[in-house]
């Protein structure tokens, strides 16, 4: 029998972990997270994504649809 768990399953294709931060900037993001009607993580999240595309960091998404690229093999 497994014993119960603390906290509930993590939502698919998300990874949980600690973030350590000063007490400063979380009243700053609890307060930026209220104005945009957010929570704390869901901010952070935004932040975080949005940092990472603006820096030209984000994975593209490959398009199923699209013709298929030939390898440099091919060439």
């Amino acid at each position: 029998m497994t014993p119960p768990q603390d906290n509930p399953p993590p939502e698919k294709g998300r990874k949980n972990f600690a973030l350590r931060i000063a007490p400063e900037l979380h009243v700053a993001l609890e307060r930026w997270a209220a104005d945009e009607m957010r929570s704390v993580n869901a901010q952070i999240e935004y932040l975080l994504f949005d940092a990472v595309k603006k820096a030209g960091r984000m994975a593209q998404k490959k398009n199923p649809n699209a013709p298929a690229q030939p390898d440099s093999s091919e060439l």
